[in-house]
């Protein structure tokens, strides 16, 4: 997989590899990865969407690696009971970019993928497409142990070290909110939120963008965001600004920029990031 970081497997995702092409996943809903309105928030979301394309991504990518470029999620209905099922597709394989497609469905109760129809039958909540750019395979510690096309027609569990956790999602990844009005969180760079190359979890920077937008815009839930990610971030702590774009009665747009604070406050992505005002 692209992800080394105890904050991926604390998800308790089961994937399958269907084939080059096509990936499947699953991923309880619990108590702990939900937001403030009792629905998967949407950092959770980003983080799985994250595992489940990059592994359409590595099997068009090989022998090369893979780096998230660009993801863009839109939520048609809130997830509130589980399972998350992830569907990804392949878009299109370029010498530079990869471009990945994909659904999400609230698995409504189901407990395996067996369970699953083709197509999908369970509720579609979300949709979205992620990009990704070619690496060297070197760049990545785990291209000498993992074969991504060796995984074709496989499922894995990836199992969550001592249980599934029950501390807030935010919370364990060690999120801190420095100025709430501001949307100015900090994030410090560690291994529990690394990916395989070292850096923070482009699935984690999605936490990190729900986390600074709801800080800023109380009484809201982040449920669509389009992140542009730009660089890698290897020193830390990661550190967010915020500016409210819209502000309407049910819903805001906030556009959120992250910096590498140890690095001379090196950009490392932004986001667009769209809330919805809870009832």
């Amino acid at each position: 997989m692209t992800t080394v970081g105890g904050s991926i497997s604390d998800l308790d995702i089961t994937t399958e590899q269907l084939s080059a092409t096509h990936a499947r996943s699953l991923s309880p809903v619990t108590d702990a990865v939900r937001d403030a309105s009792g629905a998967a928030s949407l950092g959770y979301l980003v983080a799985i969407v994250d595992v489940n394309a990059s592994m359409v991504a590595l099997c068009a990518a090989h022998p090369d690696w893979t780096a998230t470029a660009d993801l863009m999620l839109h939520e048609a209905a809130p997830l509130l009971n589980g399972p998350a099922i992830l569907e990804s597709r392949l878009t299109r394989a370029g010498a530079r970019l990869i471009i990945v497609g994909f659904d999400i469905y609230d698995g409504g109760g189901i407990s395996d993928l067996d369970e699953l129809a083709d197509p999908i039958e369970q509720r579609r909540v979300a949709t979205g497409l992620v990009t990704f750019a070619r690496v060297p395979a070197a760049t990545s510690a785990a291209s000498g142990v993992f074969d991504p096309l060796g995984g074709i027609g496989q499922r894995r569990h990836m199992e969550p070290v001592g249980g599934v956790p029950t501390q807030p999602l935010l919370e364990r990844c060690g999120l801190t909110v420095i100025d709430a009005p501001a949307g100015v969180v900090e994030l410090v760079s560690a291994p529990y939120v690394h990916n395989s190359r070292g850096r923070i979890n482009g699935g984690v920077l999605g936490m990190v963008f729900q986390g600074a937008a709801e800080a800023a815009v109380p009484g809201h839930v982040a449920s669509d965001l389009h992140i542009h990610y730009l660089a890698g971030a290897r020193t830390g702590p990661l550190r967010t600004s915020t500016v409210i774009v819209r502000e309407a009665p049910d819903h805001a747009v906030c556009r959120v920029e992250a910096v590498d604070a140890g690095a001379d406050d090196l950009v490392i992505a932004t986001a667009t990031v769209t809330l919805q005002r809870i009832d």
